[in-house]
C-alpha cells in the first residue's frame, strides 16, 4: 500500500498511506480532485494574477498582493524552510506533487475552467505558503489603524474609541473547552465555530490522515498540507480562535526619486535605498495595470509613492505607507509547527509544536485523555511602541522600530471551562481592539446553567440567538414617549421581545429594520460628514473606511458614550422608530440571509434564511444600516470528544466537494442550518474506499 482514499456518506476524504510524505501526496492529490477551483483561485490570488480571468472585481487586490510582495514573502519562507526544516519542506513538496498530479482531472470535474477559459497551471512548492499568507495577511486588521487616523484626524483623538469595536473584516471564532470535571464521561470536550467570510466552496476541508506515525481528523484549510487549527489525533485535541493580536505595522513613508531609483528617509535622517520595481497585472478584457513595487527597510509600500514630496517635511500627509508584517521579517509562517501536530499524542506536544507558530496569532485550547489541558496565545507579536499599535507611524523619526518579540501568555480554566470568543482574554496585552464580550459571556452563562456536558448538548450552544448587544438601543427606546399610536406599539413590541435572532422572529426583523435606521441616520449626522469621504486608498482597504458599517459595529458605544459629540440621541431615535413603525417587515430570516463569496458572480443559488446576528453566539453576521445579508458566519462548527473520538461530530456550511452539481457539494447544507452536525467516522470498514494511489 502507498496510499487508499476512503469516503463517508457525505463524501468527506480518508486517507490512509504508508508515510507522512505520501500522506502528504495523497492529501494534495484528493484536494485537487475535490477543490480543483478553489485551488487555483487561491494559488493566482496570493500570487496577484487573478484578475486575468476573474476580471476587473480581482484586480484591486491583484494590485494589493504585488504591492504587498506575497508571492515573493512566499517564495523566501520556503527557502528558509528548507534551510532550518528540511523533512518540513520535503513534505509540502509531497503535497504540492498530489496537487499537480491530482489538477488536471479534477479542472476537467469543475465547469468553471471552461467558463473562464483557465487552464490549470503547475504548482510549486512555496504556493501553500502562499495561499496560508494571502488567506490571513488582513486577519491582524491593520486597514484599521487608517480608519483611527482617519478619525483622529477629522474628529480628535478621543473620538477613537467612539468606534472601537470588531470591524467590518475582521475575522473570529467561538472555542470553549470544557475539562473532564464538568463532563458526564471525565474527559474534556472541545467545541466551537471559526467565523469567516462564508465562500463557495468552504474554506474548510473536512479530512483525515491516516498512516503509522499518527491517525488525525480536522479541518484543513485547501492548498495547505495538514491540519492547523482544529485536529483530533484520538488522543490529544486542539482547537483556535483569533487572538485579536496586533503584530502589522504600518509606517508613513517619505520618498523620493533619484537617478538609480527610489529613496526612504530613515529615522536617522539619512536617504537610504529602497528595492524597485515594476509588474503588470493583467485584466481579462481591459487594458493591464503596471504597478511599481517599491520596499523601503521597514516593509513593502502599499500605498502611495515618491510624488508629493515637495509637501514638505513638515506636512503631516502620509505620502506613502509600508507594510511591516513577522512573515516578512523573519522568513517564518509556522510550517515547522504542522508536523509535529499531526504527531502530537499529548498536550505537551501541541504546546511545543506551537512554540514555532506564527502567522496568524491565535488563543489555542487543547485537552488530552491523560487530563492535560492547554490555553495559551500561539504565534509572534513584535515588541515596539505603543503608537505602532493605534495608527500608521512616520518612518524618519526614531523609537518607532521592532525590538524582539512579546512572551506568548497562557490562561488557565475558571471552575472547568475555559471560553474564547475574541474578546479580551489572555491576548489582551497583544491587541488593541477586541470583540465585544457578548458571545463570550452569554458561553459562560450558558456552560454554567448545567453542572455536566456531554458532546452531544454542544450545538444549543453553537445556535443560541440572544443579541445581548441590543441593550443599548432598547433602553434608548424605553426612554420615548409622546409617540405616535404605531411607534408606540412597535416601542412595546420590542420592550417585551425576548432579545433572540431567531430566523422566524417578527420581533427580531422589527429591531433589525429600527437598528439600521438609527444606523443611518448616525452616519448622515452632519457631526460625522467628515467620515463620508474615506482617503484616496486602494479599493481593497476601503471595506474599513467606509462609515455606514463603522457606524453599525460600534452603535452600543455611540448610544452610551458620554459626549454626544452635537448628536440629540433620543431625538434620533424617535425619528427611526417613527420611520419604522409603519413598515411590514415579515420575519428575520425573510432578509438576513446567506451571501456567500463566490469567485465567479454570475454563479447563483436561491440561498436560505438564517437565524442569529453579529454579536450572538450563532455569528451570521450582517452590516446594520447597509444590508441584512450575512456575508460571514461559521465557516464549520466542531465538537471535539475526548473520551470516544468517534463520539465527535463537525458540519461545513455546504460539502466536502467544491463541483458544482456533485451530491457532496451542498448536502451538509441543512444540517449546518439546523444547528446539527454529522458523525465522525473513525471504523474504516465503514468507509467506502475509493482509490489505490
Amino acid at each position: 500500500m502507498t496510499a487508499e482514499t476512503y469516503r463517508d456518506a457525505w463524501g468527506i476524504p480518508h486517507l490512509r498511506a504508508d508515510g507522512a510524505r505520501e500522506l502528504a501526496h495523497a492529501q494534495g492529490r484528493v484536494t485537487a480532485l475535490d477543490r480543483a477551483w478553489q485551488l487555483e483561485v487561491e494559488r493566482h490570488r496570493s500570487q496577484g494574477t487573478s484578475a486575468a480571468f476573474l476580471g476587473a472585481p480581482s484586480a484591486s487586490w491583484d494590485v494589493f498582493a504585488r504591492r504587498a510582495r506575497l508571492d515573493d514573502t512566499a517564495r523566501r519562507c520556503f527557502a528558509a524552510l528548507e534551510r532550518r526544516d528540511p523533512e518540513t519542506a520535503d513534505w509540502v513538496r509531497a503535497y504540492v506533487d498530489g496537487v499537480n498530479d491530482g489538477l488536471a482531472e479534477g479542472a476537467r470535474r469543475a465547469p468553471e475552467f471552461a467558463g473562464t477559459g483557465l487552464r490549470p497551471g503547475r504548482w510549486e512548492p512555496w504556493h501553500p505558503l502562499g495561499v496560508w499568507l494571502s488567506t490571513h495577511i488582513l486577519f491582524a486588521g491593520f486597514p484599521a489603524k487608517l480608519w483611527r487616523e482617519q478619525v483622529a484626524r477629522h474628529l480628535g483623538p478621543d473620538a477613537v474609541g467612539l468606534f472601537a469595536a470588531d470591524g467590518p473584516d475582521t475575522l473570529g471564532s467561538n472555542g470553549w473547552l470544557v475539562s473532564g470535571e464538568r463532563t458526564v464521561t471525565g474527559q474534556a470536550v472541545i467545541a466551537g465555530d471559526p467565523h469567516r467570510f462564508i465562500e463557495d466552496p468552504g474554506v474548510y476541508q473536512q479530512i483525515r490522515l491516516s498512516c503509522p506515525e499518527f491517525d488525525v481528523l480536522g479541518l484543513a484549510v485547501p492548498g495547505v498540507p495538514g491540519i492547523a487549527h482544529f485536529g483530533h489525533t484520538g488522543t490529544v485535541a486542539w482547537a483556535i480562535t483569533n487572538a485579536m493580536a496586533d503584530y502589522q505595522d504600518l509606517y508613513r513613508e517619505r520618498l523620493r526619486r533619484t537617478g538609480a531609483g527610489v529613496e526612504a528617509l530613515g529615522p536617522d535622517g539619512t536617504w537610504r535605498r529602497a528595492t524597485r520595481h515594476t509588474e503588470t497585472v493583467e485584466v481579462v478584457g481591459q487594458t493591464p495595470i503596471e504597478v511599481e513595487v517599491i520596499e523601503t527597510d521597514r516593509g513593502p509600500v502599499i500605498v502611495g509613492g515618491p510624488e508629493g514630496l515637495d509637501a514638505g517635511p513638515a506636512s503631516d500627509t502620509p505620502l506613502a505607507l509600508a507594510l511591516r508584517f513577522p512573515p516578512r521579517v523573519t522568513e517564518e509562517l509556522g510550517f515547522s509547527a504542522l508536523l509535529p501536530l499531526l504527531r502530537a499524542r499529548r498536550v505537551a506536544d501541541v504546546d511545543r509544536a506551537l512554540d514555532g507558530w506564527a502567522e496568524p496569532v491565535n488563543v489555542v485550547q487543547a485537552a488530552d485523555t491523560e487530563g492535560g489541558l492547554l490555553h495559551r496565545v500561539a504565534g509572534r507579536v513584535p515588541v515596539r511602541d505603543r503608537a505602532n499599535r493605534l495608527r500608521p507611524v512616520p518612518a524618519w523619526e526614531s523609537g518607532y522600530e521592532w525590538r524582539g518579540w512579546h512572551e506568548m501568555p497562557r490562561a488557565g480554566l475558571a471552575d472547568g471551562i475555559a471560553v474564547m470568543a475574541n474578546q479580551r482574554g489572555p491576548a489582551a496585552p497583544l491587541g488593541t481592539e477586541f470583540a465585544p464580550p457578548h458571545r463570550a459571556d452569554r458561553i459562560r452563562a450558558l456552560l454554567d446553567r448545567r453542572r455536566t456536558w456531554s458532546a452531544a448538548d454542544m450545538p444549543a450552544i453553537h445556535t443560541d440567538t440572544h443579541l445581548a448587544s441590543a441593550a443599548p438601543l432598547l433602553d434608548r427606546l424605553a426612554e420615548l414617549d409622546d409617540l405616535t399610536p404605531e411607534a408606540a406599539r412597535l416601542r412595546d413590541r420590542l420592550l417585551n421581545w425576548d432579545r433572540h435572532m431567531d430566523a422566524d422572529s417578527t420581533e427580531a426583523a422589527a429591531y433589525a429594520a429600527l437598528r439600521g435606521a438609527v444606523v443611518r441616520r448616525l452616519a448622515a449626522h452632519p457631526a460625522f460628514a467628515p467620515l463620508t469621504e474615506p482617503p484616496a486608498h486602494p479599493e481593497v482597504l476601503l471595506p474599513w473606511l467606509a462609515l455606514v458599517p463603522r457606524v453599525g459595529l460600534a452603535l452600543e458605544r455611540l448610544l452610551r458614550a458620554e459626549k454626544s459629540y452635537g448628536v440629540d440621541r433620543p431625538a434620533l431615535v424617535r425619528a427611526a422608530v417613527e420611520e419604522t413603525a409603519g413598515a411590514h417587515t415579515g420575519t428575520w430570516g425573510d432578509t438576513h440571509r446567506l451571501a456567500p463569496w463566490r469567485a465567479l458572480t454570475d454563479v447563483s443559488y436561491d440561498e436560505p434564511g438564517l437565524a442569529g446576528d453579529h454579536d450572538c453566539v450563532l455569528c451570521t453576521s450582517a452590516v446594520p444600516g447597509l444590508t441584512d445579508l450575512s456575508a460571514r458566519g461559521p465557516a464549520a462548527r466542531y465538537v471535539w470528544d475526548l473520551a470516544r473520538r468517534e463520539d465527535s461530530r463537525w458540519v461545513v456550511p455546504f460539502g466536502a466537494s467544491g463541483v458544482p452539481g456533485s451530491p457532496h457539494h451542498r448536502d451538509q447544507l441543512p444540517r449546518w442550518l439546523a444547528g446539527e452536525l454529522v458523525p465522525v467516522v473513525t471504523d474504516w470498514d465503514h468507509l467506502e474506499k475509493e482509490t489505490d494511489d
